[in-house]
C-alpha cells in the first residue's frame, strides 16, 4: 500500500560532519522517517560534499530509508556506485544531463527507487513523459548548493500542479529547501508528503543532546499534518 503520510527526511548537510554515524542514529531515534544525503560536486552546484564511500560508511547506521540526492553532472557514471553504497532512493536532476529518461532507467536498473529533481526555475513541461518512470519528484524550494537558504514561495503552485499531474500514481512529492514549521504547511497542503529539513531539524541539538532534534521534527510534522486536516 502506497503511503502518502507526511515523512520527515533530515538533511545531514546540517549535521556534525565529524560524527555522521551517531547523527544518523540520533535523528532516527528522535523520529526521522528517512535520512537525506545531499551529494554535491562543486560543478553542477557551488558546493562540494559527499561521495559513495561516505554513503557506504553511514549505511550501517541507518535503519530506515537512505534518501540520496545527486546534485552532480554528469550523473550516469556514478549511479551504480551510489546504489552499491546502499541508497534506497537515488534522485537525479532533470537539468543535470541531456538524457534524464536514460538516467532514471539506470537508477531503477541498479536496484534503487528513482527520483527526479526540479530546480526552482524549471517548469513541469517534461514531467508527463517521466511520471511512469519515477518513484518520487523532488521540488527544490531553494536554489541547490547550500543549506539555510530562504524558501522560494513561487514553488508552492508548482507542487499543486504536480500533485494534479500525478493523480493516483504511487509517486512521492519531496520538498527540499527552507522547510520550517512555517513553510511545511504550505507545501503539505499543496500535495507534498516528504519534507527535507536541515538546519530546522538540527538547530539547538547535538549527538550528546538529541532531544531538540525530536522536538524540531515533531513541530515540522505537526504543522504539515494540520495543513492537510
Amino acid at each position: 500500500m502506497f503511503d502518502r503520510s507526511i515523512k520527515i527526511s533530515p538533511s545531514i548537510l546540517s549535521a556534525d560532519f565529524a560524527n555522521f554515524g551517531a547523527e544518523c542514529r540520533a535523528i532516527e531515534a528522535q523520529g526521522a522517517d528517512w535520512v537525506h544525503v545531499d551529494v554535491m560536486d562543486g560543478h553542477f552546484v557551488p558546493n562540494l560534499t559527499f561521495g559513495p564511500a561516505m554513503c557506504a560508511a553511514i549505511r550501517p547506521h541507518i535503519k530506515g530509508v537512505m534518501d540520496v540526492h545527486l546534485m552532480i553532472s554528469p550523473v550516469d557514471a556514478y549511479i551504480e556506485a551510489f546504489a552499491k553504497a546502499g541508497s534506497d532512493i537515488i534522485t537525479a536532476h532533470l537539468e543535470a544531463g541531456p538524457h534524464i529518461h536514460r538516467t532514471l532507467q539506470a537508477i531503477r536498473g541498479a536496484g534503487a527507487k528513482a527520483g527526479v529533481s526540479l530546480n526552482p526555475g524549471t517548469g513541469l513541461e517534461d514531467m508527463p513523459y517521466l511520471l511512469d518512470m519515477v518513484d518520487m519528484v523532488l521540488v527544490m524550494t531553494v536554489n541547490p548548493g547550500f543549506g539555510g537558504q530562504k524558501f522560494i514561495h513561487s514553488q508552492v503552485d508548482k507542487v499543486r500542479r504536480l500533485r494534479e499531474m500525478i493523480g493516483d500514481r504511487p509517486i512521492h512529492i519531496q520538498i527540499d529547501g527552507g522547510i520550517t514549521p512555517e513553510t511545511a504547511p504550505l507545501v503539505a497542503a499543496a500535495g507534498a508528503d516528504v519534507l527535507v529539513a536541515g538546519s530546522a531539524v538540527f538547530k539547538g541539538g547535538s549527538v550528546s543532546n538529541p532531544a531538540p532534534y525530536g522536538e524540531n521534527i515533531r513541530a515540522i510534522r505537526a504543522a504539515a499534518e494540520a495543513a492537510r486536516a
